[in-house]
């Protein structure tokens, strides 16, 4: 089963590839407090359908480039 994310496009610039922030809450391991932490990860849009400000799903694939892993599954 491919890992899933949510997340939001940051940046639709190149050629069939988007930028999708994912935002999660990850607790401190001492303190215990709750912080918001953020990953970018580049994701492959066959169609360049998402633009900037989209949420979107992404899933786990096998590697397109050196940096991409990622392609978007749908709109939320």
């Amino acid at each position: 089963m491919a890992k899933k994310l949510k997340g939001v496009v940051v940046s639709d610039k190149m050629a069939k590839t988007v930028v999708v922030d994912v935002s999660r809450y990850t607790r401190h391991p001492l303190y215990g407090k709750y912080l918001k932490t953020s990953k970018r990860y580049k994701a492959h849009d066959e169609k360049n359908e998402y633009k900037t400000g989209d949420k979107v799903i992404i899933q786990e694939t096998k590697p397109r480039s050196r940096g991409k892993h990622w392609e978007v599954v749908g709109k939320i």
